[in-house]
């Protein structure tokens, strides 16, 4: 085994594509999802047939207990742990005016709280590891707003706060943990999926996108495994958009 990696949300969209480009012979990936328990197993047969060894874990990453849990299973069945590629949470439009403390908490607390407690459970062990990495997966939704452009306002708060803590993160376990993150844009989804933007009444996302089109999965996941590498070494503190041009 030459890498383990824990990666969060892995069963479908970005975190499933995450796991397909981490799989190779000798990386060992725990993949985490809440409740999506045939979506995840299949994305782990997939990381198997590329010659990965790939297990699985369910858990809720709202209960403050779960990502120490996460990195202690991923130790106990791999003996090491290399990087992690926090990827779970949702998107949430309910307006700014009409958010109880309930819907933002549902937003902030996996997103803020959970990723601060995957870190801290997670540090001491990527010390340890070769080329260590956390990556975390935020987005458009923290930097774009305009007129006529679809808000998202928990989701907002709960990745700039995100993209916070990998700033600060970066200074704290520096030398020798490189924190960074990902801001994809409008992503392709897997069908089936949660769906926050309907396309109904909305004009073409493209419009917004200088590049013209909707990222594919593969797309985010190709930034991801870049930053969760070894090419990635003089790289932490920053957020990268992977996002067509959306976001300038």
């Amino acid at each position: 085994m030459t890498r383990a990696i824990l990666v969060t949300g892995a069963a479908t969209g970005v975190g499933a594509a995450t796991a397909r480009r981490l799989a190779a012979p000798g990386v060992a990936l725990l993949l985490h999802t809440r409740r999506n328990e045939a979506g995840l197993a299949a994305v782990a047969e997939e990381a198997r047939a590329k010659g990965a060894q790939a297990e699985t874990i369910l858990a809720d990453l709202v209960d403050p207990a779960t990502p120490a849990a996460l990195v202690a299973a991923a130790v106990a069945r791999f003996g090491r742990l290399d990087a992690i590629i926090a990827n779970a949470g949702f998107a949430d439009r309910t307006a700014a005016m009409d958010l109880t403390d309930e819907i933002f908490a549902r937003s902030t607390e996996p997103m803020i709280a959970g990723f601060l407690r995957l870190a801290r459970a997670a540090a001491p062990h990527l010390r340890e590891g070769t080329d260590p990495r956390i990556v975390a997966v935020s987005s458009f939704v923290a930097h774009a707003y305009r007129p006529g452009f679809p808000l998202f306002p928990a989701s907002a708060a709960a990745k700039a706060g995100l993209e916070a803590l990998v700033k600060a993160l970066a200074i704290e376990l520096a030398p020798t943990i490189t924190v960074n993150a990902v801001a994809p844009g409008f992503v392709r989804k897997d069908a089936g999926a949660h769906v926050a933007l309907s396309l109904a009444g909305m004009p073409d996302r493209t419009q917004w996108i200088p590049l013209g089109r909707i990222a594919e999965p593969a797309d985010i996941a190709a930034a991801i495994a870049f930053l969760a590498g070894p090419d990635a070494a003089y790289i932490t503190g920053q957020v990268l958009h992977v996002d067509g041009g959306l976001v300038m």
